[in-house]
């Protein structure tokens, strides 16, 4: 697989990983495309367990979604740019800090901006418990099962 390839399966990557943080976008789709892209390129054993293991992985997120309460942005009263810099410190801190740093960046975002917003600690906690009730756990686990494909990605490449 060339180099560009390489670059534009990243960029496809990133552009799921972004769509998770959007309504609308099949974010999810994205990643396991771009996966599947990867994998149908680079023929080894290890790119097609990332294939599996990534369309299980999505398999099992779109049964636990089903469980978890609905999207609602609007009830938290916090506002959607303040959740999309949560959403985006929340990959940036996935690759910063591995796996603990996605749910620090994006509670931390949250609380952060909040917290300038409304000008006290008390009021960015209660606006952190609310998007958590609201949007937390849904955006989360979506993003964290589109995040751990693409960071097994990243240790195959760094591997090889």
């Amino acid at each position: 697989m060339s180099v560009w390839q390489l670059v534009a399966v990243a960029g496809v990557m990133l552009l799921g990983l972004v769509g998770v943080l959007v309504p609308g976008v099949p974010g999810q789709a994205i990643v396991w495309a771009a996966v599947l892209w990867w994998a149908l390129t680079d023929t080894t054993p290890v790119a097609w367990g990332v294939l599996i293991g990534t369309t299980c992985l999505l398999l099992l997120d779109q049964a636990l979604k089903a469980l978890l309460p609905a999207r609602r942005t609007a009830a938290a009263g916090v506002p959607r740019g303040t959740l999309m810099l949560a959403g985006v410190s929340a990959i940036a801190g996935f690759f910063v800090v591995p796996v603990l740093g996605g749910v620090l960046g994006y509670v931390g975002t949250v609380y952060g901006t909040e917290r300038l917003r409304l000008g006290s600690h008390g009021a960015g906690r209660a606006s952190v418990r609310s998007v958590m009730r609201a949007t937390g756990r849904s955006v989360l686990l979506d993003l964290y099962c589109c995040l751990l494909p693409v960071g097994a990605w990243l240790g195959v490449l760094i591997r090889t």
